[in-house]
């Protein structure tokens, strides 16, 4: 499932972004030998280890759970509107999105306006920074969802921790409306193709951060408690 989702999504979307640069002329475009040795990296490479890695996944067994878990799923009481699936992907990007402010005008500037970014060590800082409270933020969001009697915590957790990315692309519209003077449709669109892609790789990273770290809390929690 994640290597179909990743690698088809993100080839789809640089191939099209190739097209528009091969119909507009442009030197930058990827040549045809480059996408058929990626695609040969990906069937000869990623696919066999993703298939291999599957293959020892399923050998491995069951995860044990630190309580037993009942068969028969509960009915979930109704849930506060700050408590649905979409307010809380909203509010917890906020957090993690204003940590690394500051930080994403610099990077965005050097990726779209041809100024030279130097502050490595900052940005290894900032996205520590965004690690972290991404993952304190959604460990809190799914306490509040416990608490509230709703067990489906699992891909919402993923959700929560990945509403940065909603955020980055809000602002990359603000940057592209403010900031950027993009001249042709070509242009534009590659701008928002590649916004696009970072905005994904962005919800993918946080939102497995999120999960992961929700996962242990959540174990952690049911490990003290004590059932007769």
């Amino acid at each position: 499932m994640s290597l179909v989702f990743r690698y088809r999504i993100v080839f789809a979307i640089v191939f099209l972004l190739d097209l528009f640069l091969v119909a507009a002329g442009s030197s930058g475009a990827v040549p045809f030998g480059t996408l058929l040795l990626i695609i040969v990296l990906w069937f000869g490479i990623s696919a066999p280890l993703s298939a291999i890695g599957s293959y020892f996944g399923s050998k491995h067994g069951a995860i044990a759970h630190p309580v037993r878990v009942n068969q028969i799923p509960r009915q979930i009481p109704p849930q506060p509107t700050y408590l649905r699936p979409w307010a809380t992907t909203i509010l917890a990007g906020i957090l993690p999105f204003g940590a690394a402010f500051v930080e994403l005008y610099f990077v965005l500037s050097s990726l779209f306006a041809s100024r030279a970014y130097y502050a490595f060590g900052f940005l290894a800082l900032t996205a520590a920074l965004v690690a972290l409270t991404t993952a304190t933020v959604t460990i809190l969001f799914t306490y509040f969802i416990l608490c509230r009697e709703d067990y489906r915590w699992h891909w919402r957790a993923f959700l929560t921790g990945g509403g940065s990315a909603f955020w980055l692309l809000g602002y990359g519209v603000v940057y592209w409306a403010s900031r950027l003077s993009l001249d042709s449709f070509s242009s534009t669109v590659l701008y928002f193709g590649y916004l696009l892609l970072l905005a994904l790789l962005d919800f993918l990273v946080t939102g497995t951060i999120g999960f992961l770290a929700t996962y242990w809390a959540v174990r952690r929690l049911y490990s003290a408690i004590r059932v007769d």
